[in-house]
Order: structure tokens, then sequence, then C-alpha cells
């Protein structure tokens, strides 16, 4: 109840919001931007791809956050926002010359109204229902993609190939590189301004809501405001991923936007810790090198192996990479209390 407490009392400081949903401490978040910003220094052209991937996921599992773990609602549908995202960052470069940054808030903007206007009628949905609704959008998506209405736009089933953009004003650095950078500035800015949300009047009444819906619409908290509000944040920050993720691949085809990825989205959310802002980018890492690990084992039982890692991790991390956030947490304090 101390989310409803604190929309009954908006002048309360902003230590009383739940430490799950914190930024990492000072000292953490320094090692972690440092150790980004110098990976790509030492690592190969496609290792920097996969890691710009990494980012780019992890956008999207922190958009899944925030509408899971700040509302409360449950959403398998993030692929088809991801896919408008990215199809209106390819539409808009190749077809209009849009430059490739400029492209991302209008594709975000867009993904923001539909989300809107999806979770309106969702209002009358929760639990599974809400999850089969946002399931069959997501599988409706790619055949929406093929329609020869939308084909002169779209490519049809051959969708578009996009330039990968150079870096700017000469830098020497390759075309990866500068795109890691580039997805490096985003990720941390969208980061900050989730951690700054939940902080917010905003953020609290989404968290009163997730804890209990009756009890917040009796404090006086519009429900429906802020669980379509929640909808419409979190597809428009999956849909700046989308953006991204199509300049990265240089490539958009209805079949890359399949359930597998509103899947791979969950999974990611679900091993980075459900709520905790942090673990998007583990839950993300996951998504992109446990495969390749699980295919080195053995190609023909990739899948196996894939499950079998699955299992494990959740069993012995029931609350993903937040469980060993804290435990490392709590080591370091009793450190330093014995000094």
């Amino acid at each position: 109840m101390s989310a409803l407490q604190e929309i009954v009392n908006d002048t309360q400081p902003v230590e009383t919001t739940p430490k799950k949903y914190m930024a990492l401490g000072n000292t953490a978040s320094v090692v972690v931007v440092l150790l980004l910003c110098l990976a790509p220094l030492v690592a190969k052209n496609f290792i920097i791809f996969q890691m710009t991937m990494v980012l780019i996921y992890a956008i999207a599992v922190l958009a899944l956050n925030i509408l899971t773990g700040g509302s409360g609602q449950f959403s398998l549908g993030q692929s088809a926002f991801y896919a408008v995202g990215a199809y209106t960052s390819a539409i808009l470069m190749e077809n209009f010359g849009v430059n490739y940054a400029l492209t991302l808030p209008i594709s975000g903007a867009i993904c923001f109204i539909c989300g809107y206007l999806f979770g309106l009628p969702a209002l009358r949905l929760s639990g599974i229902y809400l999850a089969l609704a946002t399931f069959a959008l997501a599988t409706a998506m790619p055949q929406l993609l093929k329609l020869h209405y939308f084909e002169h736009w779209t490519g049809g089933v051959q969708g578009l190939v996009i330039t990968k953009p150079d870096a700017p004003f000469g830098l020497p650095m390759s075309q990866d590189m500068w795109l890691y950078y580039f997805v490096l500035v985003v990720s941390m800015a969208i980061y900050v301004a989730s951690v700054n949300l939940l902080k917010s009047r905003s953020g609290r009444a989404m968290m009163a809501i997730r804890d209990n819906e009756i009890a917040a619409s009796a404090m006086g908290v519009d429900v429906a405001r802020y669980k379509t509000l929640a909808f419409g944040i979190s597809a428009g920050i999956t849909g700046v991923a989308g953006g991204l993720g199509a300049i990265a691949v240089q490539f958009v085809a209805p079949d890359s936007y399949t359930i597998q990825l509103a899947i791979a989205l969950f999974l990611g959310r679900v091993v980075g810790g459900v709520g905790w802002l942090p673990g998007s980018i583990v839950g993300a890492a996951f998504i992109v090198f446990v495969p390749n690990i699980a295919e080195g084992f053995s190609k023909g039982l990739s899948g196996a192996v894939f499950g079998v890692i699955l299992v494990l991790i959740i069993f012995l991390l029931p609350h993903g990479s937040r469980q060993i956030a804290y435990t490392v947490q709590n080591w370091v304090h009793k450190l330093g209390r014995r000094a």
C-alpha cells in the first residue's frame, strides 16, 4: 500500500519509491557505463553488432517492464509495436529520405498512439484475457504487413532494405561502432527517463493500480487514464526499439516480427527480473547470447538445451537478475559494516 500512500501525500520524498524500480547506485552506474563505452574498442564488428542488439532488446524489455511491473498489465503483443516502429523508420528513411535519428521520435509517437488506442478497449480485460488479446495482436501483425494494400510502402513479403548510416563528421570509426554508441546514448536516455517516470506522481499512480486497483480508484486515481497511458508509453518505447532494430539489421520483413519475438521479450523480462529496470539489459543479453550458446552444445538439440538453461535459471533465480543484484548489495553492505 506504499504507492497508495504516496498518491495521497504527494510531498513525500523520492526515496519512498520501491527499491526495485530505483536506478543502480552511483558507483555501479559509472562502472556499467564505462564497461559499455569501452567494450567496442576491444571487440570485433560482429560482437559489436550483437552488443548493439542487446541494447535494442533491452529497450523493448524495459518497455514491457514499465507495463507489467509498473501498472500490473500483462502483454504478449510487444512484437506488434516493435514491428510498427521498425517499419515506420524504414519507410521514412527509404521512401522519404528522412534522417535515421529523426525517424525514432516519429516511430515512438506513432506507436504511442497505437498503444493508447489499443489500451482503450483493453480496459475491459485483465489477466489471461488481456494476454490473449495482445497475443492476437502479435499474431495478426505479420499478416497485416503482407496485405497488398500496404505493399507499396512495406514491400510486402519481400520487405525493405535499409542503408546503414555512416559515422558523422568524418569520425574514424566503423558503421557498426558508430551505431553502437548511438544506440547506447538513446538507451541511456530512455532508461533515465523511465526511472524518473516511475518516481513521479504518474508512476506512483500506476504502481497503486498494480497493487490494488479498487483501492487506487477509491483514493482518487483515474484507473482508465493511467492504464491506457501505461500501454501508450510502453508501446512508444518499444517503437523506438523497433526503429533502432531496423537500422541495425538493415532489413525489415513481416516474418521478422512474429509471436516468437514477443515470447523472447517476455523471457527477457522474466530473466532480468519483473519490474526491475536495470535487469532489462540482462534479459536482453539472455535473448541474444543464450540461443547461440545452446546451439554450440548441439545444433540438433539446441531447443532442448535452451529449455534446460531456462529451467535452471528460473529454478535457481526465481526473481531473475534482481536477486543477484540484491545479494551482491547485501554482501557489500556487510563488508562495509565490518570494515
